[in-house]
């Protein structure tokens, strides 16, 4: 009997990726080139007054914690961390290497939590990791261990393999920091492209997941947005506002033209699927559908009161890569 394969199932039912990037702005890296247990920080031969610290830390900071190591496991001398702060508008990240694990205790999580410094090193290049976390789930060793071997080859000093950092059915998945920019579906074969687009101040829409500095809903209609206009400069939208109106979501974006875009969502669910390769029990994920895009011109009154109506519906469709 073939073992069911939670990435292949998702395929199968083709499920759209868009809105499920993890709710995360602040991430903390630490380079660890042992075995990933199922729960790779509690389960690694970190001491134990390390974890203790960094669970705790992390639990009342909302700072998500991830080892990393090259693909290979190559080890080096010291530990390097970085730490990174999704902020959708100005992220960040700053990056050091410790002596010792120990040097572990003396971060504050907090002050990462709140997008302070920790008083690192600014590192102003981007990192690529790869989920390879085999022991969390099947999937994102089998499908993306050959993302990262293909990352090590072509962008060596930029990318990393990463411990489970959530949506294994859409393995091969990639993190891309400090933006906080969730890939799914990569494969070896659109890795590189990925990265040189990003590199180039692109975004590949149809393997992004969302930005993990926004609500699900802010994510899903980003992408719409993105799709319907062609607009794939990583910066060329900023989130101004969001609103529930029953069962659907309003979101307004301003583009880097001056113009702004109101982006109208269903918001649902879809039917109860084994969502893990572990799962026992069927649960129903979240499901956005795109109602309308509609513009407005660039204002050139003194006020928010100056500006124009709304013209008319840029474009309604189901998702699907072609919206």
């Amino acid at each position: 009997m073939t073992r069911f394969r939670c990435a292949t199932a998702s395929l199968d039912r083709d499920e759209p990726i868009l809105g499920t990037a993890s709710t995360v702005r602040a991430f903390l890296l630490i380079e660890f080139a042992g075995a990933w247990g199922g729960d790779a920080l509690t389960d690694s031969r970190l001491p134990d007054a390390v974890k203790a610290h960094l669970r705790q830390e992390a639990r009342s900071s909302g700072v998500k914690v991830l080892l990393i190591r090259r693909h290979g496991r190559q080890s080096r001398a010291g530990l390097r961390v970085f730490a990174a702060y999704a902020d959708p508008d100005r992220p960040r990240m700053e990056t050091t290497v410790l002596d010792s694990t120990r040097d572990l205790l003396g971060l504050s999580l907090a002050r990462l939590g709140r997008g302070a410094s920790l008083g690192m090193t600014g590192h102003d290049e981007p990192v690529f990791l790869a989920c390879t976390h085999g022991r969390h789930d099947t999937c994102c060793a089998e499908r993306g261990r050959p993302v990262a071997a293909a990352l090590s080859l072509t962008h060596p000093e930029l990318s990393w393999e990463v411990s489970h950092i959530g949506g294994d059915r859409f393995a091969g998945n990639v993190l891309v920091l400090p933006d906080g920019l969730y890939y799914g579906r990569v494969s070896p074969d659109t890795a590189s492209a990925l990265v040189q687009s990003h590199l180039s101040g692109h975004l590949t829409l149809d393997l992004l997941r969302g930005r993990s500095g926004y609500p699900f809903a802010a994510q899903a209609a980003e992408i719409f947005l993105r799709r319907v206009t062609g607009l794939t400069g990583s910066r060329a939208l900023r989130l101004v506002s969001r609103e529930r109106q029953g069962g659907r979501w309003a979101v307004h974006f301003s583009d880097d033209a001056g113009r702004d875009w109101l982006v109208r969502l269903s918001a649902g669910r879809r039917p109860e699927e084994l969502l893990t390769c572990t799962a026992r029990h069927r649960d129903a994920a979240p499901a956005y559908e795109l109602v309308d895009v509609s513009s407005f011109p660039v204002s050139t009154g003194d006020g928010a009161d100056d500006r124009p109506e709304p013209t008319t519906t840029v474009r309604s469709c189901e998702p699907s890569p072609d919206c």
